[in-house]
């Protein structure tokens, strides 16, 4: 049994947090970084797609391209139309093999639209699949050997696309030269 003080603080747990998404984030390649940028510059619409909590990141992000302007859908929608040419799917999977992103992933290139995997394995399925492939150097949600990281499941992965997702949209804003007080307007009036 652990008593209260074998138990780590929350101060602990997110030095534990900052530490890993600081090396998750020094393994990222730039190439790949750089590729996803011009994949979402170069779409006619973005479409986004994951399970869970990466799919909770995605929809982050699809609200942020949506600021920006992009024509953006999420997979499942009632209202997300279908993929098409000229369109990017970005979809996100740790594992890779995940099978609902794998399906989506098949789906668009056989519209001859482009994809882009976000992953922990670049040797995967999905990566097999896409055009681009964005490698996050954490550990798979069935990796319980502590190796890769000490938090539970997927979290280093899902936390770490989050943040390359969000500098991705910032590198975005900052190319496009918006100014925040244009963006401003396209932020939800219904909630």
């Amino acid at each position: 049994m652990t008593t209260a003080s074998d138990t780590p603080s929350v101060r602990d747990a997110l030095r534990l947090v900052q530490d890993e998404l600081a090396g998750a984030a020094d393994g990222l390649q730039d190439d790949q970084l750089a590729a996803l940028v011009t994949e979402i510059q170069q779409a006619g619409r973005v479409f986004v797609t994951g399970g869970g909590r990466s799919g909770l990141a995605l929809r982050m992000h699809a609200m942020r391209l949506m600021h920006l302007g992009l024509t953006v859908h999420v997979v499942g929608e009632t209202t997300t139309p279908a993929i098409g040419s000229g369109d990017l799917l970005l979809v996100a999977s740790g594992s890779g093999t995940t099978a609902g992103a794998v399906a989506a992933a098949e789906t668009a290139v056989s519209v001859d639209a482009r994809v882009v995997a976000l992953t922990t394995d670049g040797g995967s399925t999905l990566a097999g699949i896409a055009h681009s492939v964005v490698v996050i150097p954490a550990a798979q949600k069935t990796d319980h050997a502590g190796t890769a990281s000490r938090q539970y499941s997927g979290s280093l992965f899902e936390q770490a696309l989050l943040l390359v997702l969000d500098a991705t949209f910032h590198t975005l804003w900052k190319v496009d030269g918006i100014p925040a007080e244009d963006l401003w307007p396209r932020h939800a009036n219904l909630e």
